[in-house]
């Protein structure tokens, strides 16, 4: 399960990719429209500002904006920022691997084969889609495989 700090930093970022690239967004706005409280999106947004994903502007015009193409922004590279690993058992994390306590064999581990799958699978769909992508999903079918 993803974190409401993830939930909320993929929120306001969608909220900058509708208004497009270049235009600003004021934080008030967008703690207003995505109903996320102003403190918590002011550290969220200095994070995602950290990383690149944002810039802020002063004065008049000022505001946040994406400093990066929302065809660029991937879900997972967001979701592993805010969040970490994803990966339902520390097994199976690329970044944070640590052995099950309670597992005596992994390569006989029919829950970790399972799991594994299912985090390849997430990966996989996280990696490819990027926020501009998601602006768009209501139009795409949703593969049930």
């Amino acid at each position: 399960m993803i974190s409401q700090k993830a939930k909320y930093a993929l929120r306001a970022l969608v909220s900058l990719a509708r208004i497009g690239r270049g235009e600003t967004m004021m934080i008030g706005e967008i703690s207003r429209t995505q109903a996320i409280p102003k403190k918590f999106l002011e550290q969220i947004l200095l994070e995602l500002k950290r990383a690149g994903y944002v810039g802020s502007r002063r004065g008049r015009a000022g505001g946040y904006e994406l400093v990066v193409a929302p065809e660029h922004i991937m879900y997972g590279e967001v979701l592993r920022l805010i969040d970490g690993p994803i990966a339902p058992l520390p097994c199976l994390s690329k970044i944070a691997y640590r052995k099950c306590e309670d597992c005596k064999d992994e390569a006989a581990c029919e829950i970790r084969h399972v799991f594994e799958r299912v985090t390849l699978a997430t990966r996989a769909v996280l990696d490819r889609t990027s926020l501009a992508d998601s602006l768009h999903l209501e139009d795409l079918p949703v593969d049930a495989a």
